[in-house]
């Protein structure tokens, strides 16, 4: 199928994908623009997977501050080398983590982080609440995997839809760092701090001070 020069600019532009691998995304789509970038974004999720195992050491730890000073976040995201992290896809990549743990506030990088414990404590309760729905034991173990699936969802980074496009995950996000790159790209750790986070607040406000104070 003969492809326009046109079209392919077109679709280079959209995805960033090399001028050769947008001709063949667009040929083997029969030319729809849709189907090129979903073939073109399978491709680099395949060859994102092959490079995941390959050790990262490099890379950066950075800070994002959210809501005037209340939210403070500290992330360590890897590379394989200074190049890489020193780009600005990488470093955008690691301000919109940040913004996403300040705002989803996770707990864990992915699944294989939550301690045995804390899973199965999570797997018991599903259980029991589909026990109790009165559904048939057959389907009991889909149910508690669906359930689980939406707490990895609430809790995993790597699992959590993106705050900006929430029809892409994180993990989606960093796949497809990782074929544009063509490096590992690991989010390796975090912390978060909320402001006043585990203090007690004040119930009184001032006038009531106040009036406490003159009453004794």
């Amino acid at each position: 199928m003969n492809i326009s020069a046109d079209k392919v600019r077109d679709l280079r532009e959209k995805t960033g994908a090399g001028i050769l691998d947008c001709k063949k995304a667009l040929q083997e789509s029969g030319g729809n623009m849709d189907k090129a970038i979903e073939f073109l974004r399978k491709a680099g999720l395949a060859a994102a997977k092959k490079k995941t195992g390959r050790i990262a050491s490099e890379g950066v730890v950075s800070s994002y501050i959210h809501a005037n000073g209340k939210i403070g976040v500290l992330v360590e995201i890897n590379c394989e080398t200074d190049f890489v992290a020193r780009t600005d896809d990488f470093q955008r990549f690691v301000k919109d983590v940040g913004m996403q743990i300040a705002a989803s506030n996770p707990f864990y990088v992915s699944e294989e982080n939550i301690p045995p414990e804390v899973l199965e404590k999570e797997r018991e309760i599903n259980r029991e609440k589909a026990q109790k729905s009165g559904k048939p034991a057959t389907v009991l173990d889909k149910i508690v995997e669906g359930q689980l699936k939406k707490y990895y969802e609430e809790v995993c980074l790597l699992d959590q839809p993106f705050v900006k496009d929430p029809n892409k995950k994180i993990r989606d996000l960093t796949h497809e760092l990782i074929s544009k790159l063509g490096e590992n790209i690991s989010i390796r750790r975090f912390a978060r701090y909320q402001l006043g986070e585990g203090l007690e607040k004040r119930s009184q406000n001032f006038a009531q001070e106040v009036a406490a104070i003159t009453k004794s």
